[in-house]
């Protein structure tokens, strides 16, 4: 399998931290376990619902090729299997910002990813998010624990 440029698992705390503001997308806030980085995520909770205290496992991936191949862009219905196969909520994006805050040994990195509007914040330590860059394509995949 290729690997992956992030894998850790969530538990999320918040819901909605600034109000409800589309009918079928929430915004989480979750924390992850091994990592401890801090997660913005807006979901489709109309196909995947979630609720605070639910945990799930987040992978972030640059193709769901099971052999690494990179992604050509395209999408094709040849019933090979894929890492998809393994997750139930699946989103196709861009890395659209990375920026820093704090100084020293309290520095923080963010990263900021667009997957069709929906938007994701994951911050923490740099050497967590280091594989990432600008513009890049990821899949972020989903799976209740």
């Amino acid at each position: 399998m290729a690997e992956p440029l992030f894998d850790d698992i969530f538990e999320l705390t918040r819901l909605n931290p600034d109000g409800k503001k589309f009918d079928k997308v929430s915004r989480i806030e979750a924390v992850s376990q091994k990592f401890e980085m801090y997660m913005q995520l807006d979901v489709n909770t109309e196909v995947y619902p979630l609720s605070v205290g639910d945990k799930f496992t987040m992978l972030l991936a640059p193709t769901l090729s099971l052999d690494g191949t990179p992604d050509s862009g395209y999408f094709t219905q040849g019933g090979r299997k894929s890492l998809a196969d393994k997750f139930e909520y699946v989103m196709h994006g861009k890395l659209y910002k990375i920026s820093e805050e704090g100084s020293g040994i309290n520095v923080k990195v963010e990263i900021y990813a667009s997957f069709g509007g929906l938007l994701m914040l994951l911050k923490g330590d740099p050497n967590n998010v280091s594989h990432f860059e600008l513009d890049q394509r990821l899949f972020l995949l989903m799976r209740k624990v």
